[in-house]
């Protein structure tokens, strides 16, 4: 995957350097002499482009019109909004990502300046936080599709209302799985009738809805 990101700041540099990790091609812009002078000594020399990157000839330069996701962190809202539409409207780009500076401002960021996925650190710490309260003990393993689903992990505390159900007998929302019952270190492939005891580590893939039910299913009660 061939991505560029516009602006080389804190977000940019990291987000580049992931990608890289990852064996994606990157190509970076930014034309403030300070950041510049810092991702050289943070990332690969060939994927730095100096130049303002609301210049189309600094874009082109950079390779936009081969490249497959367009991502807009710089520290401003206005210039993040116009880049996305510009990378859509008139290169064509399919995927576009947009950093959110100033909350208050993330209304705007949605197809009408042709932004797929808005960046909100403010909205995602606010998410985290309440997924968090919601989901007593149970712990996030790992982020799919693209965070709508997780596998989640929990250990089935005495007196939980699951003890001695039977996963057939559960109700579980269609969006949740039980994927493996981890029983005094063996593993039990679960089937409709296999029932929880105390003690048992639940792996589960689930949305945060099915989340929510098995963390009350699997909560300690009085």
């Amino acid at each position: 995957m061939f991505v560029i990101i516009a602006g080389g700041g804190r977000t940019g540099a990291q987000l580049a350097r992931s990608l890289i990790s990852g064996d994606h091609t990157v190509h970076v812009i930014d034309y403030r002499k300070d950041v510049l002078a810092r991702i050289h000594k943070e990332l690969p020399t060939e994927v730095i482009f100096p130049g303002n990157p609301m210049d189309c000839l600094v874009l082109e330069q950079a390779g936009i019109k081969n490249a497959n996701v367009f991502a807009a962190t710089t520290t401003s809202d206005e210039e993040n909004l116009a880049l996305c539409f510009m990378a859509r409207e008139k290169y064509g780009i399919k995927r576009t990502i947009a950093r959110v500076n100033n909350p208050r401002n993330a209304w705007l960021f949605d197809a009408k300046f042709h932004v797929d996925v808005a960046v909100n650190h403010a909205d995602i710490l606010s998410r985290l936080i309440e997924e968090e309260m919601s989901m007593g003990d149970m712990m996030t393993l790992l982020k799919l599709k693209r965070g709508r689903y997780a596998l989640v992990e929990e250990k089935i505390p005495p007196k939980a209302k699951a003890i001695g159900q039977a996963i057939k007998d559960l109700q579980l929302p269609a969006n949740c799985t039980i994927a493996a019952i981890i029983r005094s270190g063996e593993v039990i492939v679960p089937r409709g009738i296999t029932t929880f005891a105390e003690g048992d580590e639940v792996l589960a893939i689930s949305d945060s809805d099915g989340a929510k039910k098995l963390a009350e299913l699997f909560a300690f009660r009085q």
